[in-house]
């Protein structure tokens, strides 16, 4: 079972590295490099056969990381990320029975919104935070902004798309308290495991949200 975490993912950083982990071997080195960049907060997705052993690695080996696991779609691999030792959960969409699942598991819950709708839905069952994905797709920064007058009690983390040149704009926003991305993780810095190039980007990346306020 994972730790308690105190207080929200939104305001561990502005900045939550999407990463996808095809060798596990590789989780501890690269979460020590997100964190020495000052990114403490890390999504592992479920894409791959080795992200619950990645989760787990990071957990044990880097427990000042707050490990989570994204795309996270069913019960089971809810139940299955928390035992490996994720602190949160992010998911593209949500159901009912998937909420349920989420709320059950004890740790934040990060469910996948694209419309307002599913924002009022979300609001009805007691959940205020939530993952605004395809970001880009989904009508970027206009349409996170254009939520925060009738739906101020929502906060978003925004995913999909999201670069360096836009992150600062989406954290910008009142409603908006940090955002997903994988620009940090360079596939050929990590494939040649250049974990001094991730920690740089992971620094510049967690220097975001002073760019984010000049925006404002």
């Amino acid at each position: 079972m994972a730790p308690p975490m105190a207080g929200s993912v939104l305001d561990l950083a502005p900045v939550v590295p999407v990463v996808v982990v095809e060798d596990a071997a590789d989780a501890v080195p690269l979460a020590r490099a997100l964190l020495a960049g000052g990114l403490p907060a890390i999504e592992v997705t479920l894409r791959t056969p080795a992200a619950l052993d990645a989760i787990r690695a990071i957990a044990a080996g880097v427990p000042e990381a707050v490990v989570g696991a994204g795309t996270v779609i069913t019960p089971e691999q809810v139940s299955a990320s928390v035992a490996a030792g994720a602190r949160f959960l992010v998911s593209p969409g949500w159901t009912d029975v998937l909420l349920e699942a989420m709320r059950a598991s004890g740790v934040p819950f990060l469910p996948g919104v694209s419309t307002a709708s599913e924002v009022v839905a979300l609001l009805e069952r007691g959940v205020r935070e939530m993952k605004f994905f395809p970001a880009r797709a989904a009508g970027g920064t206009a349409f996170v902004k254009s939520l925060a007058g009738p739906l101020p009690q929502a906060r978003f983390c925004p995913t999909g798309g999201i670069g360096p040149a836009d992150a600062p704009e989406y954290l910008s926003l009142p409603n908006v308290g940090c955002v997903g991305g994988t620009w940090m993780l360079p596939p050929d810095a990590v494939a040649a495991r250049d974990w001094a190039r991730i920690e740089q980007l992971a620094r510049e990346a967690a220097g975001l949200r002073d760019a984010g306020a000049r925006c404002r």
